[in-house]
């Protein structure tokens, strides 16, 4: 029995249309979303205060200087200086660091919420069905003598 063999094209049909596509297209426009709300969180609040730590100096802007820039007489540039930029790099750790942390919390939240649901629908399933309404009574052979017994005494 021989396979069909599978081409480059058909396999990407058939990944496009289990939809996971979609749901990873999703998460990276909301995590490219959420990637800007953690930066603004950083660079706009977080690293002012860290800069007053700096002596007012932002991180990224921390270097070594290997060889000092050559300046012309007028203060033109003619020969950059080499430095080594590590204040970006440092810069760039704690934006990871934050964003995972802030991911982290995300995920830590939506999972007690989730295991929340389940405990409370476990807990519906578990609990006893409502006792019914009893029926209406039901007429004993006493219960229409008395009856009679009353009519007769009228």
């Amino acid at each position: 029995m021989a396979k069909k063999k599978s081409t480059f094209w058909s396999d990407f049909k058939e990944f496009i249309s289990k939809g996971n596509v979609v749901d990873m297209a999703v998460g990276v426009v909301i995590g490219g979303a959420f990637k800007d709300i953690v930066n603004a969180l950083v660079n706009n609040i977080i690293m002012p205060l860290v800069g007053l730590l700096t002596g007012g100096k932002s991180i990224s802007e921390l270097k070594y200087v290997i060889k000092e820039a050559v300046l012309d007489a007028e203060g033109a540039v003619i020969e950059a200086e080499n430095a080594i930029l590590y204040g970006n790099f440092i810069q760039k750790i704690i934006d990871f660091l934050l964003i995972a942390f802030c991911i982290f919390i995300v995920l830590r939240v939506m999972m007690k919420m989730k295991e929340k649901l389940e405990a409370l629908k476990k807990k519906e399933e578990e609990a006893p069905a409502e006792p019914e309404a009893p029926a209406e009574p039901v007429e004993t052979t006493d219960d229409i003598l008395k009856d009679i017994r009353e009519l007769l005494k009228k």
